[in-house]
């Protein structure tokens, strides 16, 4: 999109709405502009009537109106500015829930291909860069151009031929403003990058401090960070110099005119063509005639910026997902919640070699199927593509001899569970942990769900129990402690599907003991389908697929595949030796 088409978009998806918000604002505006004009104005009989005339008569009511004109001026200004204020929150407020709603519901491949210091520093700076545009660079554009305007009918009713020599200013003032946005643009662009690997940054040093400490590389770490916080500095004080290069060329101009002015007034004055009082009037029009011409000449400098800003934002929202329903999809009926892959090929670029080359798989229902493998070979794609996470590149999966690609995915994702190795948790409490994974369950299903767990061992012993807070992503809580609150998630879900990556990697004996008792209720009669690292996970299973380098070259229980197979035999031997 070019500039025209981005203004034109934010119009109509942002600003159309608060049309009427926006003309009550300029009504302000008008008072504002008329009032600031009557200030000028009134300096003429001041002068005239009351200094040289010296009519008693009017020694109250020029200097009342003057007062009442600042009280109008001050008063409609505030106004102004309040209502425009309410307006920029509510279009900071629509395109934040529009960017938010377009990340949550944005492809998995999407959001892995992009840093979330990266997604926040699109939903607060660009964004705000966006609502300056929107709604303080429209008030300062009605603001000033009919306070100008007004000031220069002041001007003109005084003496037009000193007018044509001072709107001179303009036309040289917006070449310079002009210069000036375009050199803005790019600095902004330069900022919001950089903004966004400061964040980015940031992020990973909170998220791996305790690393940095281990490997003593807190000074390196500190040398990374300054030298990127220097980097958002220079550009930050790059905008900050183009914006004040403004009021040199201001100043000069205003400089020059004045001397200009005074000079031909002199002449006026001499030739009796201009009165003092005209002169003071038309001067004090000028000098006010000075805000807005200086506001309106950076005016282009927050235009660009905001198209900057909308650059990076306005893709963001336009990205449609690739995995969404079909035209006439329907939901997913479950049975007995059979999972076939027929011909499936995957791969996550078209750069890529395939994840995936063919793969066939028949797993029943409720029971639970094992996928065994180095690591790399393509179990952990084949989970991803069940709830469609990525969509396959050819083939077809299906679920009791429905296809899931002519189902609703809201259905299709209602079905499954998913537990994994990297537990995810909220800041939140033990609570709403839980129950997040169903919000019509009551506080009863709740607790058994974590009994089942094996979780209300430990949160019982909290001080707050069920309220306890655990922190980001769990960080209060040790590894097994967290699996077990996702178990109890899954359980509470009570999905026909569930889907286990590698849930007991990296657990102690008892622990893991407990998890295993814990996911034997979650599985029970329940289709299930297990990344198998522990052996105990392998015996258990009722079928087993060994997969290697994408490819399915091995399948049956784990009595035939100790025969059958020297690649399975391998995996159990180790398993044995551990």
């Amino acid at each position: 999109m070019n500039d025209y088409q981005i203004l034109k978009r934010l119009y109509k998806d942002y600003t159309k709405k608060y049309v009427k918000k926006i003309l009550i604002s300029v009504f302000f505006t008008v008072l504002l502009a008329g009032s600031t004009s009557s200030v000028a104005y009134l300096l003429d009989p001041a002068i005239k009537k009351l200094f040289i005339d010296q009519e008693k008569g009017l020694i109250l009511i020029i200097p009342a109106l003057i007062v009442l004109a600042f009280v109008v001026k001050g008063v409609s200004l505030y106004l102004a500015k309040v209502i425009m204020i309410g307006v920029s929150a509510d279009v900071t407020k629509d395109i934040q829930v529009d960017l938010f709603s377009s990340i949550l519901n944005a492809d998995t491949k999407l959001i892995e291909t992009k840093h979330s210091g990266m997604f926040i520093s699109n939903l607060s700076n660009d964004v705000g860069m966006i609502t300056n545009l929107v709604s303080t660079a429209i008030l300062n554009l009605f603001k000033d151009s009919l306070t100008l305007i007004g000031l220069l009918c002041v001007m003109f009713y005084q003496n037009w031929k000193l007018s044509l020599l001072a709107i001179i200013m303009i036309p040289i003032a917006s070449i310079a403003a002009k210069t000036l946005g375009k050199r803005i643009g790019k600095v902004t662009n330069q900022q919001m990058h950089r903004a966004g690997l400061l964040n980015t940054y940031l992020m990973e040093i909170l998220k791996n401090h305790k690393l940095a400490k281990i490997f003593q590389r807190e000074n390196y770490e500190q040398k990374k960070a300054n030298k990127l916080i220097e980097d958002v500095k220079e550009t930050s004080r790059k905008i900050n110099v183009v914006f004040v290069r403004a009021s040199p060329i201001m100043e000069i101009l205003t400089g020059i005119m004045i001397a200009a002015l005074i000079y031909l007034s002199a002449i006026l004055i001499s030739k009796n063509q201009l009165e003092v009082s005209n002169f003071f009037s038309f001067l004090a029009a000028m000098m006010l005639a000075y805000q807005p011409v200086r506001s309106l000449a950076t005016l282009n400098i927050a235009i660009q910026q905001g198209i900057s800003g909308a650059k990076s934002v306005l893709p963001i929202i336009d990205n449609a997902p690739e995995i969404q329903d079909k035209k006439n999809a329907d939901d997913l009926v479950i049975k007995e919640a059979t999972i076939n892959f027929e011909n499936v090929s995957f791969n996550y670029s078209e750069h890529e070699e395939n994840i995936l080359r063919s793969v066939n798989l028949n797993i029943p229902g409720k029971q639970m199927t094992a996928l065994v493998g180095h690591s790399g070979a393509g179990k952990s794609t084949i989970l991803n593509l069940i709830p469609r996470f990525y969509d396959v590149n050819s083939g077809d999966i299906k679920i009791d001899d429905q296809s899931i690609f002519n189902k609703t995915l809201f259905s299709l994702r209602r079905n499954i569970s998913l537990v994994s190795q990297d537990t995810t948790l909220f800041d939140d409490t033990i609570y709403n942990n839980i129950i997040y994974a169903n919000k019509n369950a009551s506080y009863e299903e709740v607790k058994k769900a974590a009994e089942h767990s094996y979780a209300s061992e430990f949160i019982e012993k909290l001080p707050n129990k069920y309220e306890t807070l655990i922190g980001e992503n769990g960080v209060r809580l040790s590894g097994g402690e967290k699996q077990r609150l996702s178990i109890a998630r899954a359980i509470l879900k009570k999905s026909p599907i569930i889907l286990l990556d590698e849930a007991t990697s990296s657990l102690d004996a008892e622990t893991e003991s407990k998890i295993q008792k814990a996911i034997s209720f979650l599985t029970k009669g329940r289709t299930t389908i297990v990344i198998a690292h522990r052996l105990s996970t392998i015996l258990n299973s009722d079928r087993i697929y060994v997969i290697n380098k994408g490819q399915v070259i091995a399948k049956g229980k784990h009595e035939e595949l100790l025969i059958s197979s020297s690649e399975y035999k391998n995996f159990y031997d180790k398993q044995i030796q551990k």
